[in-house]
């Protein structure tokens, strides 16, 4: 039975309150200063300093602005590190906005896709709503990566630069998500109606052409052919005439993106370690690369991550970047607000909880560059991030590893770095498929 504040009630919190000598003070300052001023620790920058034992050199960091491609400037992040080293171009960037148009293009039949598997359900199912609710974002993972890379390639930035659109992604996502909802009526409509899988197909491919048309005018129109005309580090000429988008990932990256994996840490009751998983309706190519994930322990997560800096790589990897984060000066500490001492309130979660009742998720994807061990064991991290370099040391983070443990989601890692088991569980176990709507479904 439900019960309202009563008037005795009031009146026991407010003489509570007045009976403690340094709530006026602290009234005072939180009402002037805000609640993270005031809780702020600073002797946290201290223990926080950018220096660590194992520190790669990746040059400058990159800036997504008012766009939400961190997953994206992140992965091609790590792969620009690898060209560089390769090939002596310590400033050079991929392009984000070639791989921005086809993850918009490919998002935009994923959500077709989706809508007609679903049209059997009414508007007010739970599935249904879902995909309403966002039909496409700037967002993604390491794999729906992967799968546009193996579908289209990549470009240099200076075949395909930015434009106001890929920098500043609102108009567009708000007019692309309009035309998304207007495209799902008709499909939902025609499927109602028992059209034929023809007409269907035929309204489809007027959709995804008109997505084309938008998507061009906005970030320009996709090369297919190019050269690569640079000068090195040691101002050497180079010029690579009559590359293709896969061509040129083949010859300057190289990678097989099938050895690099997905593993999180994700300890909740519902995700066993040692097992795989996979999120229904998490993708966007489709017949592409599928979302897949290794849960193992934090340890566990912590020691791939190690091995991988120790082998000279850097790695990408996904977190909850507004949590007990100081973005100005680039740190990320546990110990940095103590909202608890403020208030006098035990705010304390396990990492689980905040998953289970939705106080954290991967919000945000950037690249570990370094780490700072004491007896073999990592005390912070170095974090290469995609805000520019007026935060943090020029664009770079440091974080606790006791952050890391609270709010460190996902790293990808050379699956040559997993212990046998894990490798055999990751390439064969048929993973345990999640709800469109698990926190393990986040999008950086």
């Amino acid at each position: 039975m439900s019960k309202e504040i009563t008037a005795d009630q009031t009146a026991r919190y407010q003489q509570a309150l007045a009976s403690d000598a340094s709530a006026k003070v602290i009234e005072r300052a939180v009402t002037h200063q805000g609640i993270l001023a005031t809780a702020a620790d600073y002797a946290s920058e201290a223990d926080m300093s950018p220096v660590f034992s194992i520190d790669l050199d990746t040059g400058k960091v990159a800036n997504q602005k008012q766009s939400g491609r961190c997953w994206m400037f992140a992965a091609l992040n790590t792969m620009r590190h690898h060209l560089a080293d390769l090939f002596k171009l310590s400033d050079f960037e991929l392009s984000q906005n070639y791989t921005y148009f086809w993850d918009k293009f490919e998002k935009a039949n994923y959500f077709y896709e989706n809508v007609l598997a679903t049209a059997d359900q009414p508007t007010s199912s739970r599935k249904v709503a879902f995909l309403m609710t966002t039909p496409q974002q700037d967002g993604g993972q390491w794999d729906m990566l992967c799968a546009i890379i193996e579908k289209y390639g990549i470009v240099p930035k200076s075949v395909m630069p930015e434009t106001y659109n890929s920098s500043k992604s609102n108009e567009l996502n708000s007019t692309l998500n309009l035309k998304l909802r207007k495209d799902a009526t008709i499909l939902r409509q025609l499927v109602a109606d028992k059209a034929s899988d023809d007409e269907i197909a035929a309204a489809k491919d007027k959709m995804l052409q008109e997505d084309y048309r938008i998507l061009a005018f906005t970030l320009g129109e996709p090369v297919s052919e190019f050269d690569f005309e640079y000068r090195d580090d040691d101002k050497n000429y180079h010029i690579d005439k009559g590359l293709t988008p896969k061509t040129f990932f083949d010859k300057y990256v190289g990678w097989d993106l099938n050895d690099y994996v997905s593993i999180i840490n994700a300890p909740t009751a519902d995700k066993p370690y040692n097992h795989t998983y996979t999120v229904e309706m998490l993708g966007n190519v489709v017949g592409g690369r599928a979302v897949k994930h290794l849960n193992v322990s934090i340890e566990d997560f912590k020691q791939l991550a190690i091995k991988q800096l120790q082998a000279g790589q850097s790695v990408w990897f996904g977190c909850d970047v507004g949590q007990e984060s100081e973005r100005q000066k680039g740190i990320m500490d546990t110990k940095y607000y103590d909202k608890d001492t403020l208030f006098n309130v035990d705010f304390s979660m396990t990492k689980a909880e905040k998953l289970d009742y939705g106080e954290s998720l991967m919000t945000h994807a950037m690249v570990l560059t370094g780490v700072d061990l004491v007896d073999g064991q990592p005390t912070k991290w170095k974090v290469e991030n995609s805000w520019g370099e007026k935060v943090g040391t020029k664009g770079y983070f440091v974080m606790s590893d006791a952050w890391l443990d609270k709010y460190c989601y996902q790293v990808v890692v050379n699956k040559q770095f997993l212990p046998a088991d894990l490798k055999t569980t990751q390439e064969t176990e048929k993973p345990t498929v999640l709800a469109p709507w698990d926190p393990m479904g986040a999008l950086a």
